[in-house]
């Protein structure tokens, strides 16, 4: 099953200074390694800034367009990865890894298994970016 680790953290005003900063790419670095020889790694990124967000709703046939994150929270969502795990507690090992500090303040893990949705006949099948380019 595939399972989804979103990375909630707390925008603060000041990053992470460049040490923290340094450290957390670093233990991101090492579980993206770890992750991709055990063979469970199949995706991840971090987010750019809530302040760049644009939100889209669409209510009663209109579609409102919106600067900014969907709802106000205390912890915004800073970045995820997608692993492969045979069972939830797989995916909570791996997420048990996960550094959730990347805004400036510890945060949050959320797992989510991914639900599997039929290929459409009419449509190629979505690729990664990178396996797109290659």
């Amino acid at each position: 099953m595939r399972y989804m680790m979103l990375i909630y953290s707390r925008e603060t005003a000041e990053p992470p200074r460049d040490e923290a900063r340094s450290a957390l790419m670093e233990a991101h670095w090492a579980l993206g390694r770890e992750a991709r020889q055990a063979g469970v790694l199949l995706g991840g990124a971090p987010l750019a800034p809530t302040s760049t967000a644009t939100t889209i709703r669409s209510r009663e046939g209109q579609t409102l367009i919106t600067d900014g994150p969907f709802a106000e929270t205390k912890e915004q969502l800073a970045g995820y990865y997608i692993f492969e795990c045979a069972t939830l507690d797989e995916a909570i090992e791996w997420a048990k890894k996960i550094p959730t500090g990347c805004l400036g303040s510890p945060g949050s893990l959320e797992i989510r298994p991914l639900r599997e949705v039929p290929q459409c006949p009419d449509v190629p099948s979505l690729e990664p970016a990178a396996a797109v380019r290659a």
